[in-house]
């Protein structure tokens, strides 16, 4: 699949989450997204110029933020990528789901702190009191499984696709070929 034929598909399959999509499709998609956001992101500034903030007496650095046409860029294809993702996870035969896994872990240790105080002691400003005892040790432990999910689901994404049909459909492809 070339780079084009993936934009296009990802494009047309705009919030599609059933069936399988290739491993060149969804990384060309991917690579298309960077592209675009670093082209939004020069046009935002061409156009809007950078913003400047005074960070202490005399000294002024540049602002960088999101000008308006980048966040339309990203807004328009978050739904598209999210798609991809999930039909990628479904040609490596896994549901589309693990692809949430990294916020899955978000919610779970924003559960756990506020359940077990913590986040009234992070508001206060008294770190130490956050991180005490077993509560310290679970929340150190899911901000480690926090660190490893993105990089498990990279590695999902990156996997071959599944020989066959698979639950989700047949393998792409088999189909082009």
């Amino acid at each position: 699949m070339s780079f084009a034929d993936a934009i296009r598909s990802c494009l047309q399959k705009y919030v599609t989450f059933s069936g399988r999509a290739s491993r060149p499709e969804y990384w060309w998609f991917v690579l298309f997204l960077i592209a675009g956001g670093i082209a939004t992101s020069i046009l935002d500034s061409i156009l809007f110029g950078t913003g400047t903030v005074e960070t202490g007496p005399g000294a002024i650095s540049a602002k960088s933020e999101n000008g308006p046409i980048s966040g339309l860029f990203s807004l328009a294809t978050l739904l598209p990528i999210l798609a991809a993702g999930w039909r990628r996870m479904h040609d490596t035969g896994r549901s589309g789901l693990y692809l949430l896994y990294p916020l899955i872990v978000i919610v779970g240790m924003g559960t756990f702190a506020s359940m077990a105080g913590a986040t009234s002691a992070v508001m206060s400003g008294d770190f130490g009191a956050a991180f005490a005892g077993l509560t310290g040790i679970v929340m150190l432990l899911s901000m480690l499984v926090f660190i490893i999910s993105p990089l498990i689901v990279i590695w999902w994404l990156t996997r071959p696709s599944q020989p066959g049909p698979n639950t989700y459909g047949p393998n792409p492809h088999e189909v082009l070929a």
